[in-house]
């Protein structure tokens, strides 16, 4: 990846912590990997994100986990391929009662697999879990996500 690309997608990344739904759900990315293909975010439990039980709402539970697949293949297969969320399935597992994290990641490896298929087929679903966790590790919620992935030159035959 050039440096003015990856300059771009840093500055992109640093903004989404002041992205308003992030900022208000107290939601933010801590850490990333210098080629973005790992990130962990964290949700602060707070008093305008609490729901009337006292423990976090759910969306801001999904929220947290929403675009980090998407945004790790949108930035490693590059401009040839378009890369969308298309579904996500969530079980809560325990109430968020305090600070929890989620953390994203795709292989090098991984990510060759995708090319390949997408390569060989135009088009393809991927399906990546994730779990968000306390500070303690104990599970709170456990997450799917299907991220549909295309060759910019792919055509309906």
């Amino acid at each position: 990846m050039d440096k003015s690309r990856q300059k771009k997608f840093r500055k992109l990344i640093r903004s989404i912590n002041f992205y308003p739904p992030y900022l208000f759900a107290g939601i933010k990315i801590v850490d990333f990997a210098p080629d973005f293909s790992r990130f962990r975010t964290r949700l602060k439990l707070t008093w305008y994100n609490r729901n009337l039980l006292g423990t976090a709402f759910g969306g801001s539970l999904y929220s947290m986990c929403d675009p980090f697949f998407m945004f790790i293949l949108m930035i490693q297969l590059g401009d040839e391929y378009i890369v969308w969320d298309k579904y996500a399935s969530i079980d809560f597992v325990k109430p968020g009662k305090g600070t929890v994290f989620a953390e994203f990641k795709l292989s090098t490896l991984q990510v060759e697999e995708i090319k390949k298929v997408v390569d060989q087929k135009g088009k393809h679903v991927f399906e990546f879990p994730c779990e968000v966790r306390d500070e303690a590790g104990l599970l709170i919620a456990s997450l799917k996500k299907g991220v549909y992935v295309r060759r910019k030159d792919y055509r309906k035959s």
